[in-house]
């Protein structure tokens, strides 16, 4: 079978514990933080390769529009295109252009692409199921609204941008106590992504991502804990300093140590999530566990892969799935939804796998 891959390759990579700049992270210094290294794309298309497909690199933008214009057109595309700007809608121009062309693809829809992006627009839709999510607001520019909003939620409060991912607008410092510091921060925040900012009352609790891999049904693949390596007074932020440095920051804990009660809790919230989104083929969802209460914060259904980082892959490894399988079982879950046939059958990898 003919894949092509669509994808946003990064400009520089950013060594770990450093920003583009050299010091830690400051709002803007994370403009490529979402697209993928040389290495992750050629880490997927060697995964694709072994496991019997010819493999073609397609990119993103006028010259992936050129190729599928000149022909032969793919029989499927593995995308993790993430798209350029701004704009809430930007993971969803590879796959509007792929259903145009009558292409099938892994992964989301458009409209799940761009609803799980606009994290307001997500929690809506997850809240509207019964999930859990914490209360908050949004800030569109309007300085004189801040102290009106602000007076629904309880401090400390998390502020992020409402239409990025890979933690771009996320650090240490998001983690606000008062109205002045929200203030300034919403601002600035406005100002250097140039979309609206979320605003959530932080919660205090387990910081959990959730793997999901399948359609019908969908598989969980566990609950991962994220620990910080060092206690601090401070509360902990799984934010762009820690990833960048998590192999000396923190700690992965899959399966998660989760009463069952509390495991039962995180995987009926992210099958609703999954529902309610309406994901495919493969997501990650992140939580924070209080009291016995899973706090749905964001869905990544685009979720990175790098064969050496990244919480969906780490997840993955310590619940003894390497790189090449997990790349199998998405490929494999795309393949049975959209009903190809003659592939190889290495690529039809399935198993159910539920494990928390």
């Amino acid at each position: 079978m003919r894949i092509g891959l669509t994808f946003n390759v990064r400009r520089a990579d950013v060594p770990a514990g450093a920003s583009v700049s050299g010091v830690l992270p400051l709002p803007g210094d994370d403009l490529d933080e979402e697209f993928d290294s040389p290495e992750t794309i050629a880490a997927i298309a060697a995964a694709l390769q072994s496991l019997g497909h010819e493999v073609e690199l397609l990119g993103y933008g006028e010259p992936l529009l050129q190729r599928l214009h000149s022909g032969p057109r793919p029989d499927l595309v593995w995308n993790f295109a993430e798209g350029h700007g701004a704009g809430r809608s930007r993971e969803a121009r590879v796959p509007a252009v792929l259903e145009m062309l009558d292409i099938p693809y892994t992964g989301s829809d458009p409209l799940t692409l761009s609803v799980t992006l606009d994290k307001p627009i997500a929690k809506q839709l997850v809240a509207a199921v019964g999930v859990a999510t914490p209360r908050w607001f949004v800030y569109e520019g309007d300085a004189s609204s801040i102290d009106r909003e602000a007076e629904s939620l309880r401090f400390p409060v998390f502020v992020k941008p409402a239409c990025e991912g890979s933690s771009k607008g996320i650090l240490n410092s998001s983690v606000l106590y008062n109205l002045e510091s929200l203030r300034a921060a919403l601002q600035q925040l406005h100002q250097v992504y140039q979309q609206p900012v979320l605003v959530e009352e932080f919660i205090v609790g387990d910081e959990l991502t959730v793997g999901v891999v399948g359609n019908h049904p969908p598989q969980v693949l566990g609950i991962m804990r994220v620990l910080p390596r060092e206690q601090s007074t401070q509360p902990f932020v799984y934010s762009l300093e820690v990833k960048r440095d998590w192999q000396r920051q923190v700690r992965y804990e899959c399966p998660a140590a989760l009463t069952p009660h509390d495991s039962q809790a995180v995987l009926d919230a992210t099958l609703a999530a999954w529902r309610a989104l309406g994901c495919r083929d493969v997501a990650r969802f992140d939580f924070r566990l209080r009291e016995g209460v899973p706090y749905f914060l964001e869905s990544n259904p685009l979720p990175g892969l790098s064969p050496t980082s990244g919480d969906l892959v780490l997840l993955s490894r310590s619940l003894g799935i390497e790189h090449r399988e997990l790349v199998a079982r998405i490929l494999a879950a795309a393949i049975d939804r959209v009903g190809l046939v003659n592939a190889p059958s290495d690529a039809a990898v399935t198993a159910h796998i539920t494990c928390i």
